[in-house]
């Protein structure tokens, strides 16, 4: 028998709405993207990027935002279902500043990396750990999937497609976020407890 629970996703539109904001303003002000995107030759110069790349997306491509909030938004309210929003925060920001981390570490030192990929690979992972079986539908297969399965999907496709087409897409940060996520869902699981969703 599954029982549902109210929950509080005001930390997640809290989000959403951030970035939307700084979004907007990228809209107006192209060039903020240098000043708050994590470029790592600058690191030492800007280190408030580590943290505010996570909120800025490339007015350029809608598709970036829009994918990025739409990800945020079904796995950040099934995570706070399963976790809480507390553990959604920690999530949240550890996997986007270890997607940064390995972007600092591995990506072109003067490109600047932006985007909440990073955090929501993170909220991924560990809900692949925490729920592995639940049934998820991915457009355009016409069956669900069980979702460590699309996460996986989704992580290979972001690896194989600046292969294919030469996008610049920071791959770095997705498996950073992923790790962490992953790491995190571990500990979730052996806290024994039981979710409810």
């Amino acid at each position: 028998m599954r029982t549902y629970r109210a929950v509080n996703l005001n930390v997640l539109w809290f989000l959403i709405a951030l970035n939307v904001v700084i979004f907007i303003i990228t809209l107006a002000r192209p060039e903020i993207i240098y000043f708050l995107g994590l470029t790592p030759a600058l690191l030492s110069q800007r280190p408030w990027t580590i943290i505010s790349s996570m909120f800025v997306h490339d007015p350029r491509i809608w598709t970036h935002i829009i994918f990025n909030m739409l990800s945020l938004y079904f796995l950040g309210s099934f995570f706070i279902r399963v976790a809480g929003d507390r553990n959604f925060l920690v999530v949240f920001f550890l996997g986007g500043l270890a997607g940064n981390l390995l972007y600092f570490l591995l990506g072109p030192l003067f490109t600047p990396g932006i985007g909440a990929s990073g955090a929501v690979f993170a909220l991924g992972g560990a809900l692949a750990v925490i729920v592995p079986r639940v049934p998820v539908l991915i457009f355009p297969l016409p069956v669900p999937i069980p979702l460590w399965v699309a996460i996986l999907i989704f992580f290979a496709l972001l690896i194989i497609l600046p292969m294919l087409i030469l996008t610049n897409i920071a791959w770095q940060a997705h498996l950073g976020g992923l790790l962490l996520g992953l790491a995190a869902g571990l500990i979730f699981r052996r806290r024994r407890r039981t979710y409810y969703f």
